[in-house]
């Protein structure tokens, strides 16, 4: 769709550089031979703000931003937070495009959310149903706020000819997760229970919902890849998905994570708390068509490194 992007030349900033998808978008990017890489952190840029995302940009005066920065949870945390989520996730998004127009940015790219699509869009998930009904409605305000600044691009690519690209990555896990187990999401929430379930010899966990709800699951070191060529290749916000061409029940998850934990007791389901969308799964070919993507990790490797990872770093991932 554009001629390629050679990232190693520009002065690059990551939005959620520090994150858990950032962090690994930024060695990626070094390894590259991208030498100009900044992060501006919550602390001296409050990037909900006009103010804080001006001085993001007076100070660094980025070429290219690949926008990962988002409030985000799991679904007790969006039931919790929709207001704030939406603003947040909205406010990030409409001032850093319109200062990337002010100042003639080479590129911006956009990290979408699965929470985009309706609710019961047939699997698998074809970028062309993200219109077509109303996302899970406990994600909803987080997912909307998302798909809206892909139509805030696209305005902004056909009136002001602002190059940007726009991604929807499937649920990522990895090393390095989110371990908090209300703000974080399954895997590493099924991870923590399970440890902790057998370091303190206890005979079952608790899982919310039914079990019944399938999610597909994308390891963080793919949706690095996929987020950097996406910026390397497109000009255009059209989505694209990025997954592992997968789908698995919640209830098989478990049953996948239980065994290298060590954990063999009672698995608990709570009915009473929400499934969330009831089933996630990508079409991947616009991805592999465009960006020449496909993930490369399999689950239960990516699974493995995973619990290693936070077996390792339990303290700090739970502090």
């Amino acid at each position: 769709m554009t001629q390629q992007t050679d990232l190693s030349s520009k002065r690059v900033v990551v939005t959620g550089g520090s994150g858990f998808l950032g962090r690994v978008v930024c060695r990626r990017l070094a390894e590259r031979g991208c030498t100009d890489i900044l992060v501006p952190r919550r602390s001296d840029y409050d990037l909900t703000t006009e103010d804080g995302v001006r001085r993001m940009y007076d100070d660094m005066s980025p070429q290219v931003v690949l926008h990962l920065a988002a409030e985000v949870g799991g679904i007790g945390a969006n039931r919790d937070n929709p207001g704030r989520y939406f603003f947040a996730n909205m406010a990030m998004a409409l001032h850093l495009i319109e200062e990337a127009r002010k100042r003639e940015l080479d590129k911006f790219v956009q990290v979408g959310t699965i929470c985009a699509y309706p609710k019961f869009t047939p699997v698998p998930f074809q970028e062309e149903e993200l219109w077509n009904g109303y996302p899970e409605e406990t994600n909803a305000p987080y997912g909307i706020a998302k798909k809206a600044a892909m139509v805030m691009l696209d305005g902004y690519q056909r009136q002001y000819a602002l190059a940007s690209a726009y991604v929807l990555p499937v649920n990522l896990y990895g090393p390095g997760d989110n371990f908090d187990l209300h703000t974080s999401h399954v895997i590493p929430a099924l991870i923590r229970k399970c440890v902790e379930a057998v370091d303190e010899g206890r005979d079952h966990i608790e899982c919310w919902g039914t079990g019944s709800a399938s999610r597909e699951f994308l390891f963080v070191e793919d949706a690095a890849e996929g987020v950097i060529r996406a910026a390397e290749s497109l000009d255009q916000p059209v989505p694209v998905n990025l997954g592992a061409g997968f789908e698995i029940t919640i209830k098989h998850l478990v049953e996948l994570i239980a065994p290298p934990t060590g954990f063999a007791g009672e698995i608990r389901w709570d009915s009473t708390k929400p499934d969330g969308q009831p089933r996630r799964c990508l079409d991947t070919r616009r991805a592999k068509a465009l960006l020449d993507w496909q993930a490369e990790t399999g689950f239960e490797d990516g699974l493995k490194q995973t619990i290693e990872w936070y077996r390792a770093h339990a303290k700090a991932a739970t502090a």
